[in-house]
């Protein structure tokens, strides 16, 4: 049996065969990411079928001193859901701005309160990518994704105590990155 590293490079060769087994090993993970993230089955197959074709696509981009070909992965998978999310949202805004609904809102408090949440998820995120790329991925799938640890190890072929460790110390940079926003009033 071939490791996925062995795969990936027969993938970048245009090995059909190859990409298979690749699809075979990975694509339970992904889903299960891709439907936690999106909430809906019809995007979480949409999100890994974009994903797999990408990874078809652009085999060649894997390099395996960044981590694993199902971190790798697990992180197309993770960027697909966020832009399909985004798009969905993107939608809604023009059918419930088409509907009238935003008008039932006042604008002002709206504005106030969603300028204030677009900095601060600014701000975490500026933070996040601070991280090594091992923690802010635990930390990404454990907050963002609402895996569990154990779900999270088997995601990254990871020891429990290791992404416990990793979400940890994530958490203890971000804390004093972030403090203040402990501090602010909800």
């Amino acid at each position: 049996m071939l490791a996925d590293e062995d795969l990936m490079q027969l993938v970048r060769e245009g090995d059909a065969r190859a990409f298979e087994m690749v699809y075979e090993r990975h694509s339970t993970a992904a889903f299960s990411l891709a439907y936690r993230m999106t909430g809906r089955r019809s995007a979480a197959e949409d999100v890994v079928q974009e994903a797999f074709l990408s990874l078809w696509r652009s085999g060649a981009r894997y390099d395996q001193t960044r981590g694993s070909v199902r971190t790798w992965i697990l992180g197309i998978v993770h960027h697909r859901a966020i832009d399909a999310l985004r798009r969905s949202m993107v939608h809604d805004r023009r059918r419930a701005s088409d509907e009238g609904i935003e008008e039932r809102f006042e604008a002002k408090d709206r504005t106030d309160v969603q300028a204030a949440r677009r900095q601060e998820a600014g701000e975490v995120r500026d933070a996040l990518a601070t991280l090594p790329d091992e923690q802010s991925k635990a930390i990404e799938l454990a907050y963002f994704g609402g895996f569990s640890h154990t779900e999270i190890a088997a995601m990254l072929d990871t020891p429990v105590g290791t992404i416990k460790g990793r979400i940890r110390l994530g958490l203890e940079k971000l804390r004093g990155q972030l403090g203040w926003l402990a501090e602010v009033p909800a």
